[in-house]
């Protein structure tokens, strides 16, 4: 793990020896002590942002590819995978200067996998794609990230895309399947408040931009910008 001056370009810290994923490091304060955590193939190791030093690992099992970073709600970390990984969760605990991590919960195999996409946390509930390898069913789902409970779930989304909390209070979803999104950020029930598809094909494995009340979205082979400042 490196440390890097965004002002030169130079390596400031070198750490450990875990290897690499395809997530990114998440910058976090847990119990008022700032972190940087990392999702390598050990597991979750949060870090001193200044050197690099280890202040709390928790492990997690890795197979083939972790491409979703880790997420932070107050002092719960949450991460997930495909490839029979599954969603992990732990909550960090402080012992007078130290941090540790305590198992929450687990649910190992593909149905609570994040395959490629992170999702979003709003008021302690997870909105975001759910399934591996399923690129038209797969469904959008809110998660209480504190138990791992499906508050509800909606098929066909598709595992790609992304979610994006927009205004606060909405979830803004682009789906592997092609359509875009809009539905409420409401852990109560399923609210859907708008949808589009401006361009066709397939493979929306990113999730959509929003800036300056435009949309923007892609897939592999064109992109779209919406206007929806009215």
């Amino acid at each position: 793990m490196l440390g890097i001056d965004k002002k030169t370009g130079k390596a400031v810290w070198k750490a450990e020896d875990d290897l690499l994923t395809h997530a990114s490091p998440v910058p976090a304060e847990i119990h008022g002590i700032p972190q940087v955590i990392f999702y390598t193939k050990t597991g979750l190791v949060s870090v001193v942002p200044e050197t690099g030093k280890v202040l709390w690992r928790f492990q997690v099992p890795f197979s083939t590819s972790t491409a979703s970073s880790p997420i932070v709600s107050n002092d719960i970390v949450y991460c997930s995978a495909g490839y029979g990984t599954g969603a992990h969760c732990c909550r960090i605990v402080k012992q007078g200067n130290a941090l540790g991590a305590q198992e929450l919960w687990r649910a190992s195999g593909n149905a609570m996998a994040n395959h490629w996409t992170t999702p979003v946390c709003k008021d302690g509930n997870l909105y975001g794609i759910y399934g591996f390898k399923d690129y038209t069913a797969a469904p959008l789902q809110c998660v209480d990230i504190a138990t791992g409970k499906v508050r509800w779930s909606q098929p066909g989304s598709g595992t790609a895309g992304g979610t994006i909390l927009v205004g606060g209070k909405h979830i803004l979803a682009q789906t592997g399947a092609g359509p875009i999104v809009l539905v409420e950020a409401n852990p109560e029930k399923y609210v859907e408040v708008a949808r589009a598809q401006p361009i066709g094909g397939t493979k929306f494995w990113t999730m959509a931009v929003v800036s300056n009340n435009r949309i923007y979205m892609r897939n592999t082979k064109e992109a779209a910008c919406l206007d929806v400042g009215a």
